[in-house]
């Protein structure tokens, strides 16, 4: 599982987004770590994560925080880290928010209340239910069929 942040602007002032495979996300108008501790909660509580599950980002200071380590540590997850300075490394999560940002557009929002909605709308009614993924690998799923698929999968095995 990825994780990435990024800030949109708004009227408000920035409107912060921390994403887990879009299993899980949250917003604030900040960015420190509680911010993504409350996206991996999320996604942990949307999905059936194992314990060894590997959940990785970058190095932002938000991901080194000892919170999100302890939290990850509590949900029996695995933290992974890309190298400093490759963007590559992250490049499932980047790849998100550029097709988001490219969906909703680059417009300033009058506040965060019109920008978060703007954003739940696109992940939870677009992105995850309707947005297919164009590839024979991916058996040409949306990623809650492929998350689905995946969990059923696994279940079997078990």
């Amino acid at each position: 599982m990825v994780g990435d942040l990024t800030c949109i602007p708004t009227g408000e002032g920035w409107l912060c987004l921390a994403t887990r495979e879009i299993v899980g996300y949250s917003m604030a108008d900040h960015h420190r770590a509680s911010l993504v501790v409350d996206a991996l909660t999320m996604a942990a509580g949307r999905s059936d994560l194992q314990p060894g599950c590997v959940v990785h980002s970058d190095r932002g200071a938000e991901y080194t925080a000892d919170e999100l380590r302890r939290e990850a540590g509590r949900l029996g997850l695995r933290q992974s880290m890309g190298r400093t300075g490759a963007c590559y490394d992250n490049a499932a999560a980047e790849s998100f928010f550029a097709l988001l940002k490219a969906e909703i557009g680059t417009r300033r929002w009058p506040d965060r209340i019109t920008d978060r909605a703007e954003i739940f709308t696109s992940i939870e009614t677009f992105y995850n239910r309707k947005r297919l993924r164009r590839h024979p690998v991916w058996g040409y799923l949306t990623p809650l069929e492929t998350r689905q698929r995946h969990e059923q999968e696994h279940a079997l095995v078990t």
